[in-house]
């Protein structure tokens, strides 16, 4: 589980599957994400992570594509539903950002993301500082977009400053309430001074 985790190969694979035209290659996945999100479920014990990295690896096939395919869309998307349905996990679910292909978006949600994982505070609290980088760059970009329609100096002055903010030693609450979810990716985003 931390093999699959650490990796982030989930985010990845999962945007692949939304991203993906081919019947089977969608129904695959999404039945790979209940089966992992049951053992996600099942009951905390020492023994359970162990379990957990084996059964990805047992119900794909024996290429290693087919094993990320199984453990990473699964990954993403049991964050995704933790919202719905009771669990006793505290990760807070958001909504997935688009994926991207525009270079300095990319650049943008990589660097936002490397601001959350700053203090590892985001493995104690579970986060997906990754989800949460993307989400945030689109939260950034979206009024600017509407009225600019590219991303300039604005929005990458945006960025950088929410960067800084996160990084920001004197306030390393401001970082733990983000990953927490106690401020949406979206209110963060259009946060000022004040």
């Amino acid at each position: 589980l931390f093999l699959l985790q650490s990796t982030r190969i989930g985010m990845s694979v999962n945007a692949i599957r939304k991203q993906s035209t081919d019947e089977e290659v969608t129904s695959l996945a999404k039945s790979l994400i209940k089966s992992w999100k049951k053992l996600l479920d099942g009951p905390s014990t020492d023994k359970d992570p162990e379990e957990k990295k084996k059964e990805p690896a047992s119900s794909s096939q024996n290429s290693p594509e087919a094993r990320e395919e199984s453990s990473s869309s699964s990954n993403s998307s049991s964050r995704k539903e933790d919202g719905s349905a009771p669990s006793n996990s505290f990760i807070p679910s958001f909504p997935r950002a688009p994926s991207t292909s525009d270079s300095v978006r990319v650049k943008c949600r990589e660097m936002l993301s490397a601001a959350l994982r700053t203090g590892d505070d985001y493995i104690a609290i579970g986060a997906d500082e990754e989800e949460l980088g993307s989400q945030i760059e689109e939260d950034i970009l979206s009024p600017i977009f509407q009225e600019l329609k590219n991303t300039d100096m604005k929005y990458k002055n945006r960025v950088r400053s929410r960067i800084a903010n996160l990084k920001d030693a004197k306030n390393p609450n401001l970082r733990k309430n983000v990953l927490c979810g106690n401020i949406p990716p979206d209110k963060f985003a259009k946060m000022t001074a004040e």
